[in-house]
């Protein structure tokens, strides 16, 4: 950081204006929460100082201190030199609402599928009290899990990952929830530890990125676990394996729905029997699937 910017900064306002200057010029790449630098400077500064991300405008113009402006460029600093997304730069990141714990162990949670669980999955699931076994597969720091266990009031949660690490992650989320009694963290490969036990619902967020796409992905996203993003040459090599396990795993009348990103085109290539029902997010109709337990083989 220079000591000109130092010496010339003295409002929240005058920070934020210099974060979103610097975010631009280095060019930074933005998608893990936050959409554009002015986002992600205003996300960096307020939850630096602590204060709510409502209030900035109430905010803008109070004066910082030496020590305040110092720890804020230093973080400015790190995002643009070492491109780490802010997420982690705070160990801390917002999905629907909802505050959880992050580093580099877990992937940030972004999932669409969020979005249906803060819509009660509505018009899939009639009601939310009926529900009492949910599954979220690739769980990751476990946000799909909490946020389920949030939903179904009467629901036990299964978690699975196949990292030892994300999970530690994720325990910390169950844990700042208080969903201990709820949600029981599974290490495993995809099914094989739960291969007895059927849900109502399974979730998964599964690693869809395309080789190709992998190898294009900016800076930003090298510094989440490959093994969360990679999902192979069409993006689908998890979910295949998904796909041809879930009934075994689904109660009569149970729903499977997993999050492909950009993937329908590979997705009814390659179930095109299944007739697959795509769910409307903010992203489109094409991010999410969902298949019931009849249909699946």
């Amino acid at each position: 950081m220079s000591i000109d910017a130092q010496a010339n900064l003295r409002t929240l306002r005058d920070v934020l204006r210099y974060a979103v200057t610097r975010f631009n010029e280095a060019d930074l790449a933005f998608g893990h929460g936050q959409v554009d630098a002015f986002e992600e400077a205003a996300f960096i500064v307020m939850r630096i100082l602590r204060l709510p991300l409502a209030r900035l405008d109430f905010f803008a113009d109070a004066y910082l201190t030496h020590g305040e402006i110092n720890g804020l460029l230093q973080i400015i600093e790190r995002r643009v030199k070492k491109r780490i997304p802010a997420a982690y730069l705070l160990n801390e990141a917002w999905l629907q609402g909802y505050k959880f714990y992050v580093d580099e162990r877990v992937i940030i949670p972004r999932s669409f599928i969020a979005e249906l669980l803060k819509d009660d999955l509505h018009p899939w699931v009639q009601d939310v009290h009926a529900v009492t076994d949910v599954l979220d597969l690739c769980t990751g720091s476990g946000c799909l899990a909490v946020m389920a266990a949030d939903l179904f009031p009467n629901a036990t949660v299964d978690a699975i990952d196949s990292s030892a690490e994300a999970l530690e992650v994720a325990a910390r989320n169950v844990s700042d929830y208080h969903f201990n009694d709820r949600i029981t963290l599974i290490k495993s490969d995809l099914f094989a530890a739960v291969a007895n036990k059927r849900y109502d619902v399974i979730l998964c967020n599964p690693p869809y990125v395309t080789d190709a796409a992998m190898a294009k992905l900016p800076k930003e996203y090298a510094h989440e676990p490959k093994l969360a993003l990679a999902g192979g040459p069409d993006g689908l090599k998890l979910v295949k394996m998904i796909v041809r396990q879930a009934r075994g795993n689904l109660k009569r009348g149970g729903m499977l729905i997993v999050e492909v990103g950009d993937g329908r085109v590979a997705a009814e290539k390659a179930f095109g029997e299944l007739s697959l029902t795509w769910l409307t997010t903010s992203a489109g109709d094409d991010m999410i699937f969902l298949a019931q337990q009849e249909q699946l083989a």
